[in-house]
């Protein structure tokens, strides 16, 4: 089981944290998404390898961008 963390550029509110992490975890592999809306990051915990273009889609998905994308 692997952590990667991720910065997400946008979230302001609970509710903001809530979409992004909802779409995070319906990657394959993925068990816990830790999201902070105040920083922006994002931990994702998975039991496989996920790539950071799988979580760029998904936070796109839920109307943000990962920093640096």
């Amino acid at each position: 089981m692997g952590t990667s963390t991720f910065t997400v550029v946008g979230m302001t509110c609970g509710c903001c944290a809530n979409k992004v992490r909802d779409e995070i975890v319906k990657i394959d592999g993925v068990g816990t998404v830790d999201v902070n809306a105040e920083s922006g990051e994002v931990g994702v915990t998975s039991d496989v390898p996920v790539s950071a273009d799988q979580v760029r889609a998904a936070v796109e998905t839920a109307g943000y961008q990962l920093a640096g994308a």
